[in-house]
């Protein structure tokens, strides 16, 4: 008998790097099903719905249903339609997260002016007009929040600027943070994860490469973690945290050995 009833697995960095399966998940994945445990996965891609990683995995052998997977496109569409329904959002992020917002009913503008709320996230065409922008809606006690905190992006030969790195420079200007980021490890993520998992939080597991989003989502919400080194994390980031994972596996192939 294992300890877990649940997991919530990350994806980019612990499944898989850009569009390449990392070797031998799908064994972890396996070992997770053999043992009865309940898998969510939860992607801090903004760019992202839930049915995208069932047809990314698909082709490995790996039957996904929408239903069991988030991302922090998916959680603050949920979040922005249920706590802002009348509102106005001004997005600074990429046409796939607007569609998203558009599907979950989430009004949007492009007119820095109108905005009762600015969503910032991952933009490839992020520019100093778009700060420019930014800044005028930012002003005032308009709402502000973020997709996620991730500065980087994992691709096939390195990484890329994330959210991250473009909420800081919306917080320079502004002169202030988000007042809240919507994908992990907030408690708005935490919430919409548990919702999805029929599992108490001490019998959920949590596995993940980003100490500060996968591995403090667990940790604040009183879960067992599990960090991989297949992502952006290795030991002497560990050893240097103030994070630290109740585990660390050189893959998720290894999480087997904690059910």
């Amino acid at each position: 008998m294992t300890d877990y009833e649940a997991a919530i697995l990350d994806v980019d960095g612990t499944i898989v790097r850009g569009e390449e399966l990392l070797p031998n998940a799908t064994d972890g994945l396996h070992a997770l099903e053999d043992a009865g445990v309940d898998r969510l996965l939860f992607s801090n891609n903004p760019t992202r719905g839930s049915d995208h990683y069932g047809t990314k995995l698909e082709p490995h052998g790996l039957d996904v249903d929408p239903a069991t997977v988030l991302t922090s496109a998916t959680v603050s569409a949920e979040y922005l339609a249920t706590t802002h329904p009348d509102a106005t959002v001004y997005l600074v992020g990429s046409d796939r997260l607007r569609a998203i917002l558009e599907e979950a009913t989430v009004g949007l503008t492009d007119d820095p002016d109108a905005a009762d709320v600015v969503l910032g996230s991952f933009d490839e065409e992020f520019s100093f007009g778009t700060l420019w922008e930014s800044l005028r809606a930012l002003e005032g006690d308009v709402p502000f929040y973020g997709t996620d905190p991730d500065a980087t992006i994992p691709i096939d030969d390195g990484e890329i600027p994330g959210s991250g790195a473009i909420l800081a420079a919306m917080e320079a200007v502004a002169g202030r943070e988000p007042d809240a980021i919507l994908g992990k490890p907030s408690s708005v993520a935490a919430a919409a994860a548990m919702d999805r998992l029929n599992a108490a939080p001490d019998r959920t597991l949590v596995v993940g490469d980003r100490l500060n989003t996968d591995i403090a989502l667990g940790e604040r919400a009183g879960m067992t973690t599990a960090l991989v080194l297949t992502g952006v994390t290795d030991r002497a980031d560990v050893e240097s945290s103030e994070i630290q994972p109740d585990h660390v596996l050189e893959s998720l192939a290894d999480v087997a050995t904690l059910l």
